[in-house]
């Protein structure tokens, strides 16, 4: 057994399987300035009924895309109710607790936030103004 095992490190070192691990690209670092307070939550606005894009501040841009469908992201007149528990700042999908009032007097509807997405200026530029929060 310890002769095969032995065989099996060398074919490893010869093939380059060692090395491996080490010879993959380094993870590219997390976007910075990606948290925001709840406070600063302004608006928000849905092209259809899996995307919301929000605006942070003044001019500060996020598209949150949902796990699944929420229609009442496009319902006549909808609102959104966020419950936001523990700490005051945003940092990640996690954070969001989501749901949505299709009209006045519905009921309200969850809205599961698969990812979140602080956007660059271009990409915020390149919103269609009808969606544009």
């Amino acid at each position: 057994m310890r002769k095969f095992l032995s065989g099996a490190i060398t074919a490893a070192s010869i093939f380059g399987l060692t090395g491996a691990a080490s010879a993959q690209p380094a993870m590219a670092p997390a976007k910075q300035n990606s948290c925001f307070f709840v406070s600063q939550f302004q608006s928000w606005k849905a092209p259809d009924d899996k995307t919301m894009f929000i605006r942070v501040g003044v001019n500060k841009f996020y598209r949150l895309d949902m796990a699944g469908s929420c229609p009442a992201l496009k319902g006549i007149s909808p609102h959104l109710i966020t419950t936001f528990r523990g700490s005051s700042s945003v940092c990640s999908r996690l954070d969001w607790d989501l749901k949505v009032v299709r009209s006045p007097g519905g009921a309200p509807e969850a809205c599961i936030v698969k990812e979140m997405t602080a956007l660059t200026p271009e990409e915020a530029a390149a919103i269609p103004k009808k969606f544009k929060p």
